[in-house]
C-alpha cells in the first residue's frame, strides 16, 4: 500500500489514516477484511486529496468516506442489516443538485430513510450558494463534502437517482434507477438556486410518499 504524503507542519497523515485503519477493522471485524479497509481508507484518501485545495482536514474526511464505503459494502454484502431504505443522489460535481436532495431526504424523512450522495466528477467544496439556499429552509448542513462515485455506495442502494450525470451510474440489476432532470445550480444567482432547490424538494416529498407507502 502506498503512503500518503506527510504534510508540512501538520501530523503526518500516515499516522491519522493508519489509525483509521485500526478502528474501522475493528469496528467491521467480521463483515470485511483487514485488507479491504486498508484499501478503501487508502483509496479514499487519494479520492478525495485529488480535489481538495486545504488539504488539512482530508484524512478526517477520508474515514468518513471510507466508513460510509465501507458500511455500503458490508450491506450489499448482506453481512449488515439496513435499518432504513437506501436512497443514492448521483450528479456530476456532488457540490449543488444531488446535495441538496441529500439533505432534504435526511430532514424530511427524520432518520426513516438513509440516504448517500456522490458525483461522477466531484468538485472540491460544495456550492456556497446551495449551502446558503438550505440554510435558509432550514437545513443546516455542516459537514457535507464532495465524494467520488462508487460501486459500493451504488450496489448498496435501493433507489439510485442520477441528476444530470450521463451514463456515469453503473447499472446493477434488481435496482430502481429514477433520472431527475432537474437545472444545475452551479453558477445561478440565489434567486435561481432557490427555484432549483424548490423543484427538488417537489420530488423529493414524492419520493418519501413512495417509500413510505
Amino acid at each position: 500500500m502506498t503512503d500518503a504524503k506527510a504534510l508540512p507542519g501538520l501530523l503526518d497523515p500516515n499516522v491519522v489514516l493508519r489509525r483509521h485503519v485500526e478502528d474501522l477493522s475493528a469496528r467491521f471485524s467480521g463483515m470485511v477484511s483487514a485488507e479491504t479497509v486498508e484499501r478503501m481508507v487508502f483509496e479514499s484518501y487519494a479520492a478525495l486529496g485529488r480535489t481538495a485545495r486545504v488539504k488539512t482536514h482530508v484524512p478526517v474526511l477520508a474515514c468518513r468516506f471510507a466508513t460510509s464505503r465501507l458500511t455500503a459494502l458490508a450491506q450489499a454484502k448482506g453481512v449488515l442489516a439496513k435499518e432504513a431504505p437506501e436512497v443514492l443522489f448521483i450528479c456530476v460535481q456532488n457540490a449543488g443538485r444531488s446535495q441538496m436532495a441529500a439533505a432534504m431526504v435526511e430532514h424530511f424523512s427524520e432518520g426513516r430513510v438513509h440516504v448517500r450522495s456522490a458525483g461522477s466528477m466531484p468538485a472540491d467544496t460544495v456550492d456556497p450558494v446551495v449551502l446558503d439556499v438550505l440554510s435558509t429552509r432550514g437545513m443546516v448542513v455542516t459537514d457535507a463534502f464532495p465524494k467520488p462515485l462508487t460501486d459500493d455506495v451504488v450496489q448498496a442502494a435501493d433507489v439510485v437517482i442520477t441528476m444530470g450525470c450521463g451514463d456515469a451510474c453503473p447499472i446493477y440489476p434488481g435496482k430502481r434507477y429514477l433520472d431527475w432532470a432537474v437545472a444545475d445550480p452551479a453558477g445561478q444567482d440565489r434567486a435561481a438556486v432557490d427555484a432549483i432547490a424548490s423543484d427538488i424538494e417537489t420530488r423529493v416529498r414524492g419520493l418519501l410518499a413512495e417509500l413510505a407507502a
